[in-house]
């Protein structure tokens, strides 16, 4: 609906929709290899496992439901994404001339005293090796995201857990998608370049001045031109990395897996202003996304976190006192409504 206001066709640019599907597919695929191979080792004590151990634990584990409910997620996942695509590329038409700069960099300098947040860290970090370390950590992300989802539908005992980890990293996109026609922005790093022009030739400096030519190319053409991509408020980068971490938490997961989630967090939001991608508002922006989504994502999938807090807690304790070989953990509570059939389960217990 919203493309054809403006006389664009729905698409996929470049295929990148479907060529993220099509790798994080495989990726996901051999995740399941070696989620089989792992649980079969733990259950039969043996490297290589025999082969009878492991039919047995791809049968009991990746029933037809888990491997469907997987696959659909993952496939909702990247059509949400090309969803976001189109929409965030229209912005500028359906709000041409419309752009709220100057009031977020205001804000901005308001917040600290009449200075630039990313002056004040490029004076406190420097402009040396801190430049290429975020820029290595915010490239990174467009790893991080789809390997955490892809570890948390199929590492995860309880599926449940994953789809509500995906859902919201879903939800992400759409809240993302929203905020961009609420306030149309470009970005410090494309609205107030000289304030970045000291920092050094970094893995962004590339990416950014690309995605300034697409946009003038869409502007001029958008018919023909790759969909523009340039939106500053709110960061989803701080969204989809804060959901991660809090997502850890609410589900009872590691306690090192939680410090890397949180220590990745504080590396993204450093970035985004010392880079120039974002103001400081759009990551206060991006933490009210997060909120958001995770609690549309409980809603929609109607997520125990105390159940699955309480079923990881009593795996550990299970692998603490060396009887933790067998592959399934204590039963969850099945919510109401929803029924369990055959050995390996359905569906309908996810």
């Amino acid at each position: 609906m919203v493309t054809d206001v403006v006389g664009l066709p729905l698409r996929d640019p470049d295929h990148v929709a479907a060529i993220y599907l099509a790798v994080v597919g495989c990726g996901v695929a051999a995740m399941v290899g070696l989620d089989i191979l792992l649980r079969a080792r733990a259950r039969s004590g043996a490297f290589p496992p025999p082969r009878a151990v492991l039919r047995r634990v791809r049968r009991e584990r990746w029933t037809p439901g888990r491997t469907v409910a997987v696959g659909a997620a993952l496939i909702g996942f990247y059509l949400t994404y090309m969803a976001y695509r189109n929409l965030k590329s229209v912005v500028p038409l359906l709000r041409p001339g419309e752009l709220f700069d100057r009031q977020l960099a205001e804000l901005d300098r308001s917040m600290f005293g009449g200075h630039d947040p990313a002056a004040l860290l490029h004076a406190a970090l420097g402009t040396g090796v801190a430049t290429h370390v975020l820029s290595s950590a915010y490239v990174v992300f467009i790893v991080f995201l789809p390997l955490t989802i892809g570890v948390a539908l199929v590492f995860l005992d309880d599926l449940r857990a994953g789809l509500f980890y995906t859902t919201a990293q879903s939800v992400n996109w759409v809240l993302g998608a929203a905020s961009y026609f609420l306030l149309p922005a470009l970005g410090p790093i494309y609205a107030y370049p000289a304030a970045f022009a000291g920092l050094p030739v970094s893995e962004v400096t590339g990416l950014q001045q690309m995605l300034l030519d697409q946009r003038v190319d869409f502007l001029r053409d958008p018919a023909a031109a790759t969909p523009q991509a340039i939106a500053a408020f709110a960061s989803l980068h701080i969204s989809m990395s804060l959901t991660a971490a809090v997502a850890a938490h609410l589900l009872g997961l590691g306690r090192r897996l939680k410090i890397g989630l949180w220590i990745w967090f504080v590396l993204t939001t450093l970035a985004t202003v010392y880079l120039g991608w974002h103001y400081v508002l759009d990551d206060v922006g991006g933490v009210v996304l997060a909120v958001m989504a995770l609690a549309l994502a409980r809603f929609l999938c109607g997520t125990d976190f105390r159940a699955a807090r309480q079923a990881r807690r009593a795996t550990a304790s299970l692998e603490r006192t060396g009887r933790g070989g067998e592959d399934r953990p204590p039963a969850l509570p099945v919510p109401s409504g929803v029924h369990a059939t055959g050995r390996g389960g359905s569906l309908s217990q996810y």
